[in-house]
């Protein structure tokens, strides 16, 4: 009975720690890195660094929001590289010359933004808050600032808890004790920090949005049929929340009503009114097909008024991806998680080129065409064998049609059953001829 006990608690603690479990990215988090550089009684200065360590999920605009909870009452005198969007009640130090940057116990830090003061910078920051994926830009998927802190009590500092990241789906952990940063300025002299804490924050896509925020459509040059997306993909019109413009030409809302850069928080999308209702449409087009390589076409369409999407990526699972010959107008990186089971592969924008997808004001669209060779043995155009497993964009997974809509060879045999059945009636209909 005992063991029995522990299984079950065992089972539900790993179903609790895996809800953000990525199977084309097991390893996936941002961690939150906090090093003590100095401390002298009460004042510390302090280093903090978040590394985005996904693959192919990034941290757009408006950026990260790092958060935390003092223990004591601590107060950040001074920063670099970032700013807390509160400076909080200071009356305490009423008659100081100089206020402190921060006196919540709560505070919430911000990335500078590109073009900030030199005296306000710092290693790596003034990013906005963005984050590039591991695979698009493996020198950008960091940020760091510095803060100067002091405790009003004359306590030692000590690292704060409940972080959070200020992100759609992101559940941050408790902060733990590892190994302390070494760095060095110029590759001979190490120099090591009094104490390093992690903090991991992991993603979760049911925590991130209740519905979808992308679909996916069909078709092939062997039939005319044109499999649309799911109707109600990402939301049905006339349901609460759901918003919609009717005629981009007439009713797109004025720029006065657009959200600016500037604001911290991501606007709800504002779509063109379809039947998937959804901010991003990804079509699969099975284009030609040569002796030894077949040609598809990719097209990612923003349906959204409110939203340029930078630094966009795509995942697709296929089993032909293995094949892949060559591309045009992407970039391309193959995602080996298992061994040598090659069937998943991440897209992207050429940078100036088309790593910007626009807005549907501005007819927001990408597109790309690849050669992919017929492998014996595999490749086949029968029961849907050419379209994909699995899309994902931005690193959500989108709606795909049922499989039983996948456009069809138009010389598609009827079954064996079918036909036996056609032979039963007809000689059937023989017999009752000759009685009658």
């Amino acid at each position: 009975m005992k063991l029995l006990l522990v299984f079950i608690f065992s089972l539900i603690n790993s179903f609790r720690l895996s809800y953000g479990y990525d199977p084309l990215d097991p390893y996936a988090n941002i961690t939150v890195r906090w090093d003590f550089l100095q401390q002298s009684g009460s004042s510390s200065d302090i280093k903090v660094s978040i590394y985005n360590f996904q693959q192919f999920r990034h941290v757009d605009r408006p950026g990260w929001k790092l958060g935390w909870t003092w223990k004591g009452d601590e107060v950040i005198w001074d920063m670099w590289g970032a700013e807390a969007i509160e400076q909080g009640n200071c009356s305490k130090f009423k008659g100081s010359p100089d206020l402190p940057h921060c006196c919540k116990r709560k505070p919430v830090v911000i990335d500078l933004l590109p073009g900030a003061p030199f005296n306000k910078q710092y290693f790596n920051c003034c990013k906005g808050g963005e984050l590039s994926s591991m695979i698009q830009d493996s020198s950008k998927f960091g940020s760091s600032f510095a803060m100067s802190v002091g405790s009003f009590a004359g306590k030692e500092i000590v690292m704060p808890i409940n972080f959070t990241i200020g992100l759609p789906g992101y559940t941050c952990g408790m902060p733990f004790q590892v190994q302390p940063t070494k760095f060095s300025h110029d590759g001979r002299r190490w120099k090591q920090v009094l104490e390093t804490g992690n903090v991991t924050c992991i993603y979760s896509l049911i925590r991130a949005s209740p519905s979808p925020k992308c679909c996916a459509s069909l078709s092939a040059f062997y039939s005319s049929t044109i499999v649309p997306c799911p109707k109600c993909s990402c939301g049905c019109q006339g349901l609460p929340g759901v918003k919609c413009v009717n005629r981009p030409g007439e009713e797109s809302p004025p720029l006065l009503q657009l959200p600016h850069t500037h604001e911290t928080e991501e606007p709800s999308p504002l779509v063109t009114c379809s039947r998937h209702m959804c901010p991003i449409r990804v079509h699969w087009n099975v284009k030609q097909s040569y002796k030894e390589y077949w040609r598809v076409k990719i097209t990612i369409s923003n349906y959204n008024f409110v939203k340029n999407y930078s630094y966009w990526t795509l995942v697709v699972q296929h089993p032909s991806l293995q094949s892949l010959t060559r591309l045009f107008s992407f970039n391309y990186h193959p995602l080996n998680q298992y061994g040598t089971i090659n069937d998943t592969g991440m897209f992207w924008g050429i940078k100036y080129y088309n790593d910007l997808l626009l807005t549907r004001g501005k007819n927001g669209v990408v597109q790309t065409e690849m050669l992919l060779h017929k492998d014996a043995g595999t490749f086949t155009f029968r029961e849907g064998w050419t379209f994909p497993r699995k899309i994902s964009f931005n690193g959500d997974e989108c709606v795909m049609p049922p499989p039983d809509e996948y456009p069809r060879l138009p010389n598609a045999a009827p079954s064996a059953t079918a036909s036996k059945r056609s032979i039963v009636v007809f000689v059937s209909l023989l017999i009752l001829a000759a009685v009658f």
